[in-house]
């Protein structure tokens, strides 16, 4: 199996354009597969699956990260309904630290999305009862966590806001870019 990706505009991000086999009984899609992603880069131990739905369209989460020693990178995709994904460089000294980047991730492009240690992450779901399922590579760690303003207007991340999205008081009440305070350093995390 042959993995077609691109590379983004932000070192270390990869795009992974989705292969489903589609018949009259439904599709299949092999997800993931450790040694067909290392030859594209993803040399990473995955530890920790999470799956997440949003009932409504609108639902904004994120822009989240853990600290170093408990960061993490994430390989991302969208399994039921579609999301416009961010994501926002926080490495320090990297020429694109502050800049962000958006997908849409679909359950019918099958695209994934990996991002390495030193972003923070965040999506909004695009239809209702959308689901998401993402890898790990470190444990949920509260201690660690942080969150990005998501409409910090230094990022100004152009959301495809139809209404007012529909947020959790932890996002609500996230820090804004330039108070941010994290130990992700550019070249430490490639």
């Amino acid at each position: 199996m042959t993995i077609k990706h691109k590379t983004t505009k932000i070192e270390g991000l990869i795009l992974i354009e989705g292969k489903r086999r589609d018949d009259h009984r439904g599709f299949f899609s092999e997800t993931y597969n450790y040694r067909e992603y290392k030859k594209i880069g993803i040399d990473i131990e995955f530890i920790q699956d999470n799956h997440s739905k949003s009932f409504l369209a609108g639902t904004l989460r994120g822009l989240h990260f853990q600290n170093p020693p408990k960061a993490q990178a994430k390989l991302i995709r969208c399994s039921v309904g579609s999301i416009y994904d961010v994501v926002v460089d926080i490495r320090k000294g990297s020429p694109t630290f502050g800049r962000w980047e958006g997908f849409n991730l679909t359950a019918n492009n099958a695209n994934q999305l990996y991002i390495p240690i030193g972003f923070a992450h965040g999506f909004m779901t695009l239809e209702s009862n959308s689901e998401i399922l993402y890898k790990c590579s470190n444990y949920y760690s509260p201690e660690n966590e942080g969150s990005l303003l998501w409409n910090d207007k230094d990022i100004n991340i152009n959301w495809p806001l139809e209404y007012e999205p529909i947020l959790s008081e932890k996002d609500e009440n996230a820090v804004s870019f330039r108070n941010l305070n994290t130990s992700f350093m550019y070249k430490d995390n490639l």
